[in-house]
Parts: structure tokens; sequence; C-alpha cells
């Protein structure tokens, strides 16, 4: 190759119609362009790490083409793909294209030929080459380069394909000429040898747990070894070093684990359900756990997953089969940082101060219930509100969790016997198992909610609704709307909305688009008129409306609101809590609002015929009316409206928006 190079270029400079300075000047790039091959060249022959030569040599290459960029890419057998080893430009992480005819790499790679394109937009050149062939312009988009001319060589040894070299656009702006073809294809010859050394090399190598970050090119070997050295030193992990000073991700590192230990690798999710019968089980067993790095993760069907920190420990994987009984267990590799936080977030923090607190470890706090005398439902003693009592703090750290996972309701469900108790959150739309308790204390439980909720806690047989201001129990500025309900075997359960916080929601907070944010507030502004926001249980309705009674609360207007009960409080609102016991229903409490000189009112729910009519007619007389309904798109309200058997033409008049 070197001879054939050498040869075209003393041709060129013995040429009889060129003039004696033109070829001195041929001569000069002649011998120039021989020393660069050969640095080249010999450089790759002689390093032993051919992945920090080739980065070392990107420049060099780019110089001796006179060219914009370099891309050298190697093969992944496993995705039949090619991908960027070395690259010039920062825009894209890494290309990544499959060995087929529709791309030109792809092509250079499949066929084994050089590539010689002048302009890549040039369909009729590049169908010339092969019928299937294009260019995938969204590179170019991407990146704000734009690409022209291109050149290409297979990288191959013993006609195995190891690889592709590619220059892209000529400073100049001239194109590719067959004297730029010679020495790619001597390059291309040289990194194959490199190439299928590295590869003897890294088989006969016993493997590491960081091989395949070594041969997707995402750190060299060099780099990798001063990790392990720079670890040892400071006595630190080497996965903390590689993310610190190499910028690894924990995505990479996750897949080179799953490569060397043939298992899943798992990261911390702060909201993942507890797998409440196995948090009981080893309930005595934290210590243990964190200091050998693993915990149970879920249990489904009999199968138990579990996260360790080597799940090659064989001795490690025999004892959790001992200590768990399940009939198939799959073992997933974890960072330690990240067993640690799911202990913690399955049995507690382990930290102390107040009662109950976030930090409280709901393993002691369940260890002290067991100390305790057990409560049965027919024997409940008002004692369980002292500060002191495990239930307390219990009661007070489930609130707590419950908020800072961003959980909607809490569903406390005793059962009947000796069956535990679940617990339950509602996170995102879901409920997950959050914690079981000992069925001797299902009754505490609730009767320490109902004190908290002055409730009366002799009564069992009927439904009883409250409110919680947590911040006199547990230091949170929550409120949480509750209620207890009678079920089978003479248990009672609660469920407890969390209301976040008394003050509202600011409307341009609530992640309208920019249109309805703009169209509702054209129509909340509006002196009269009815606006109705509607969904299912628990969709936001009443959150969105106090979030616009916010946008509009000014001294100059007068707004009265009914509400069961009043969730969240605001300075500026004259709010009625609603008793349909004592007759005070919502049509019964929009009548006096009606004698009470309001400019705005607001029903909580517009849950029958009499409520909606008379929120109709004071919308029609001069008034503003916001209320909810319970449909499931915005469409489905004037059904439901005549449904309840209104007058279409009143509540045409009448209706200003319904936001869904």
């Amino acid at each position: 190759m070197k001879e054939q190079f050498a040869k075209k270029l003393n041709n060129l400079t013995n040429h009889k119609e060129m003039q004696p300075e033109d070829k001195i000047r041929a001569l000069e790039d002649k011998v120039e362009r021989e020393k660069k091959l050969n640095k080249i060249t010999n450089m790759i022959h002689a390093a032993k790490n051919i992945n920090e030569i080739i980065i070392d040599l990107k420049d060099d290459i780019l110089s001796l083409f006179d060219v914009d960029r370099i891309t050298i890419y190697a093969v992944d057998g496993a995705k039949k793909q090619i991908f960027s080893r070395v690259k010039a430009g920062d825009e894209v992480n890494e290309i990544r294209v499959p060995i087929s005819p529709n791309s030109i790499a792809g092509y250079t790679a499949l066929s084994q030929k050089i590539v010689n394109i002048s302009d890549v937009y040039d369909n009729e050149e590049l169908k010339k080459i092969s019928p299937k062939i294009s260019f995938d312009s969204s590179w170019d988009k991407k990146t704000g380069y734009k690409t022209t001319q291109v050149l290409a060589a297979p990288i191959i040894f013993n006609k195995f394909l190891l690889g592709v070299i590619q220059v892209i656009n000529k400073k100049s702006g001239q194109n590719f000429t067959k004297d730029d073809e010679i020495p790619i294809q001597e390059i291309a010859r040289i990194l194959g040898i490199a190439f299928y050394n590295q590869l003897r090399v890294l088989q006969s190598k016993k493997p590491s747990k960081f091989d395949y970050l070594v041969s997707e090119g995402k750190i060299t070997q060099k780099e990798l070894e001063a990790a392990i050295t720079d670890a040892r030193a400071r006595k630190e992990s080497v996965e903390n070093i590689l993310m610190r000073n190499f910028k690894i991700s924990k995505g990479d590192l996750g897949k080179s684990w799953e490569q060397y230990f043939g298992c899943k690798f798992v990261q911390y999710n702060d909201r993942a359900v507890i797998p409440g019968e196995l948090v009981t089980l080893l309930e005595k067993n934290v210590n243990f756990l964190k200091k050998n790095f693993w915990v149970p993760l879920s249990k489904k069907d009999g199968k138990v997953v579990i996260i360790l920190d080597d799940p090659n420990n064989i001795q490690k994987t025999d004892l959790i089969r001992q200590m768990i009984q399940a009939k198939d267990f799959e073992f997933c590799i974890a960072f330690k940082e990240d067993i640690l936080s799911y202990i913690n977030l399955f049995f507690g923090g382990g930290g102390v101060h107040t009662p109950g607190s976030a930090d409280d470890d709901i393993s002691d706090i369940l260890g002290k219930l067991g100390e305790e005398e057990d409560d049965t439902s027919e024997n409940v003693d008002i004692s369980v509100s002292e500060h002191d009592s495990a239930i307390v703090q219990l009661v007070n750290k489930t609130i707590i969790d419950a908020y800072n996972r961003g959980a909607s309701d809490i569903h406390i469900e005793p059962y009947m016997g000796k069956k535990n108790t679940e617990v339950r959150f509602r996170i995102d739309g879901s409920c997950q198992i959050y914690q079981t308790i000992p069925a001797s204390h299902k009754a505490a439980i609730v009767s320490r909610l109902k004190i908290m909720s002055d409730l009366d806690i002799a009564e069992r047989r009927l439904p009883q609704d409250g409110k919680i201001k947590f911040k006199k129990y547990g230091g949170l500025d929550i409120e949480l709307r509750v209620a207890t309900i009678p079920t089978a075997g003479g248990v009672e359960d609660v469920v407890m909305r969390i209301l976040a916080s008394s003050d509202p929601i600011p409307l341009d907070k609530m992640g309208m688009t920019e249109k309805n944010y703009k169209n509702f507030i054209d129509c909340i502004i509006k002196p009269y008129g009815l606006v109705l926001v509607v969904g299912p249980t628990g969709s936001g309705k009443t959150t969105t409306l106090h979030s616009a009674l916010g946008y509009i609360n000014k001294p100059e207007r007068k707004i009265w609101t009914a509400e069961d009960p009043v969730e969240i409080t605001q300075y500026g609102l004259r709010q009625v809590n609603v008793h349909a016991k004592i007759g005070l229903t919502f049509a019964a409490a929009m009548r006096s609002f009606l004698r009470a000189d309001p400019d705005v009112v607001m029903v909580g729910e517009m849950r029958d015929e009499e409520t909606a009519s008379t929120g109709i007619e004071a919308s029609l007389s001069g008034h503003l009316v916001f209320s909810t309904l319970h449909t499931n798109s915005a469409p489905e309200t004037v059904i439901r409206l005549l449904d309840m058997g209104l007058d279409p033409f009143n509540f045409a008049d009448a209706l200003l928006c319904v936001l869904a």
C-alpha cells in the first residue's frame, strides 16, 4: 500500500507539463504526507492499548486528510451494529448504525468496500453505489453540522470485519480523490491488526465487571487502572471514582454489571412498593441486612426478588434462601448505597428525634408494639393518646412518610381474626402497600386516629367523618380529611385524604396548557355565570376551584363557599361546612348565600337537581358560581345536567366553561 501511495505521488511530480516550482511543492507535499502516514501507522503498530492511541492520533489523521471530522467505528456483534469508538465533535455522545446497506458507514461495513462520496445529499450519486444506500440527514439536524464529502473504509483482519474508519468534509471543499483512498486503506489495515490483537488480549484476560465500559469505549484501560489505583489509595469504591472523575453514569455501570454478573441491575426508586409481608418477616434483622447489603424488593406468585451487592456470593444467597422460604428467587445487582436506601425506605431511617418523625425506624416502632400489651376490638383504651406510646409514634410516622412520598390518601385496612392490618398509600393514582401492623393493635390504631380527628371512639357501627390538623401532633403543617367506615367482622377502615397545605396552589402552578389556562382565566374573571370543574374522585377538582378562587380573591369581592368538609381555608373567603343531618345541605347553604350579598359563590358539589338549579338561578341573576360534578370528561357534564332534569335553555345561558 505504501509503495502504491509513493508511486502515485512520483507520477504526479514527474508530469511533463508541471512547472519546476510546482514539482518542488508537490514533492514537499508528498514527503510531508508520507511522514504523517508513517507516524500514524508506526504508532498504531507500537501501541499496547489501541483505545488510547487512536484517541491521541485523531488530530494526526484529520491533518493527513485535511478534513473536519473523523469517526472510527467498532463492531458490536451481538446487536449487528457498528458504534463510534472515536469521533470528532461532541454534539452526540455515541453514534450507532446497523450493519446494513441503508447507511454509508453500514454499507461500508456490510460490503467491506471503500466508499468515496462527493455529496451525500446527491441521491443519484448514492444510487450508483447501491440502490438501498441513503444518508440520514437527522444527524446533521441534531448537530447543526452539514456533511458533504465522505470517505469510508472497512477495518478488516483475515476477512473478519472489525470496524469502519470514516473521514468527512475536506477543509478545502474539494472532493476526496483516489490519492486519498490509498492512505485510508493503509490506516484501516493497520487498525484491523491492532483491533484483532486487542480482542485476543481481552478474551484471554479474566473477566472484569468493568469490561463493558472498556469495550464500549466509555473509558480506556489506562483510565480504569488509574481509577482502581485511586480507589485503593482513597479507600473508596472504584464505582464512585469512575462516576466522579470520569463521568461514567450509574446506568452504564449497571449495564457493565449486568454483563458480568448475568442478572438484572436495579437502581433506587423512592416510590417502590414496600413488600409488607417480607418487611414483617425481617423486621428484627435490619442491622444484619445493612451489614451484609441485601434486601427483599418484592414477592409475587411465590417468587421473591432480592437485591444484593454480589449475586455470585453463594454463601450469601444460600443464607437468604434459609431466612426467606419461597418457591423461587431472583437475585439482582445494586449499588450498596441504593441497597441501604431501600432498607431505610422499607424499615425506616434509624435516626432518633421526635416520636413518629420521618427518621424513626419503623422496625423499632413495630418492635415496641410487640412489647406492649395486645389490644382487642372489645377492649380499647384511650391511653393510646399518650405522647410516648408506640401507637402514637406509628401513626405519626405513617402520616409523615405518606406526605414525604407524595401520597394523596392513606388507607388503614384491618381484617377479621388474627390477620395483620395493612396500610396502603395511594401514589400517582395507584395504591401501594406501605406496612403491615400486628392484628392485635388494629383497634388501637383506629382509636388513635379518631382521637386526633375529634370523633367518637365508642361508636364503631356508623361511618364518621373528621379532620386532623397534624401540626399539633407531628410538626408538619398539613391537614387530613378522615373517614371511618365499619367493615365486616366488627372492625373499622380508616381512609385519610392528605391536604398538603391550607393555602391554595397558585393557578399558574396547576399544570394547565397555556391555551386552557388563558381560556379558564377569561371565564373566572367574568362578573356572572357558571364554572364547573369535573372529574373522578381524587382528580383535584376542589384544589382547582380553590386555586381559581385564590386568583380572584380580592377585597372588593365577597366570596361564599359551601363545602363538605372545608378542606382548604383561605383568608378573605367566608366558608361554610355543610351538615346534611341537621338540614344544612348544599342547596340550603346556597339559598342563604343569596341573601348575604355575594359576588362569588362556590358549592362543593352539585349532587342533586335542587342544588344544580339553585346554582344556575344564581348565575343567571348576576353571581359567579363555581362548583364540581362527578363526570369523567367535559362533554359528559351536559348529559349529567340533563339527567338531573335541568332546563337546557337555562344552563346553556349560564354555563361559562367546563374544566375536566
